[in-house]
């Protein structure tokens, strides 16, 4: 099997296409790429949040950038047979359960309709090679199992971010058979991460970024569902699971047309107020508070993956525990907060993952 410093090999040098590359993980990915010598071009909305990890790390001077709305089917399908693309990564998302609840058609045309228009630009570009599809641990259909979910459970969602990602996922399960499957020299993948943390990401309404406000502000964080339980785990670790897949889909080692789960360890899930309180030890200050009164959306409490096939048949496997995600990803803001450059924090964390067992 292709292993993650093999795969990141095998994009040296070809043209690699990220959608949503202007995103939190899409910056980590795009950062990844160049440094393993890919041509690496993206496609995405200009980013959502200032600052941001895209123009802190100068993204737009060390790639091909383009802003384009991935719901706009011809204008996206002029930049793909423009760049005629060997590896696909769609990242291009609108990720957030609380917008999803604000805006739910802008997060289905986006989800859905832009997922669509990137699977049949994929259809008509002869170019590419292989498609990672990355869709989201909440595709599935919650139940509030106290085990891992796996590839094969039902798909669905109880609001407008699951339910489009389980749509999402329904697309490609569609394009495989009727599109994809009989075509030579094409290889695909969907893939589900849970939650991601790690440095760079300034969204609003997520854990972790609101933790960090809340201590350069010295004022309380608040937690509305502090008994939540999230599959937390580095940004570094689905991507090198994506990284990883691209390297099988090439050479042709894995069946074309499956889904994948990438997440922590069963047995290493913790909750919100878990994450909080060790964002608050390390930090050296500041406390929690809950507020029961802010919980006005129905949210998940109970979500965790069963990631054994990524680990039978890709040899992946998670390589930080939660202590030391936790650990990197506060003293990553910590030493930006002090005016390091992000730039050399990203690259130390690669450093460090990759050299990780």
């Amino acid at each position: 099997m292709e292993t993650l410093v093999s795969s990141l090999a095998l994009m040296r040098g070809r043209r690699v296409l990220v959608t949503g590359h202007t995103g939190f993980k899409g910056s980590w990915l795009s950062h990844w790429l160049l440094d393993a010598g890919a041509q690496l071009h993206g496609i995405a909305l200009p980013p959502l949040t200032h600052p941001s990890l895209f123009d802190e790390l100068d993204l737009t001077s060390r790639m091909n950038s383009i802003m384009c709305d991935i719901r706009d089917t011809a204008e996206l399908r002029r930049h793909f047979d423009a760049i005629q693309p060997e590896v696909v990564f769609h990242l291009a998302a609108q990720a957030l359960v609380k917008k999803s609840y604000e805006d739910p058609h802008g997060t289905f045309t986006t989800n859905v309709l832009g997922s669509l228009n990137v699977l049949d630009a994929v259809r008509h570009t002869a170019s590419v090679r292989a498609l990672v599809y990355i869709t989201s641990d909440k595709c599935y259909l919650n139940r509030e199992l106290t085990r891992g979910y796996h590839e094969e459970d039902e798909l669905g969602g109880a609001d407008p971010y699951s339910a489009s990602k389980a749509a999402a996922e329904m697309l490609y399960h569609s394009y495989v058979p009727s599109f994809f499957s009989g075509r030579d020299n094409l290889a695909v993948a969907s893939a589900r991460a849970g939650n991601v943390i790690g440095g760079g990401d300034w969204s609003a309404d997520r854990l972790v970024p609101d933790c960090v406000r809340s201590l350069t502000s010295a004022t309380p964080i608040v937690l509305r569902r502090p008994e939540a339980t999230r599959p937390w785990q580095h940004v570094l670790e689905p991507l090198s699971g994506y990284l990883t897949l691209a390297g099988n889909l090439l050479q042709c080692r894995v069946t074309s047309g499956e889904s994948w789960n990438f997440g922590p360890r069963e047995n290493d899930v913790h909750t919100v107020h878990d994450v909080a309180q060790r964002c608050v030890e390390m930090w050296g200050s500041g406390r929690v508070i809950v507020d029961r009164a802010q919980q006005t959306m129905h949210e998940a409490t109970l979500l965790q993956l069963n990631c054994k096939k990524a680990a039978e048949r890709l040899h992946w496997s998670p390589r930080w525990d939660y202590e030391t995600t936790i650990d990197r990803t506060v003293g990553w803001y910590r030493r930006r907060h002090e005016g390091s450059d992000a730039t050399h924090l990203v690259r130390d964390d690669i450093a460090r993952y990759t050299a990780a067992k």
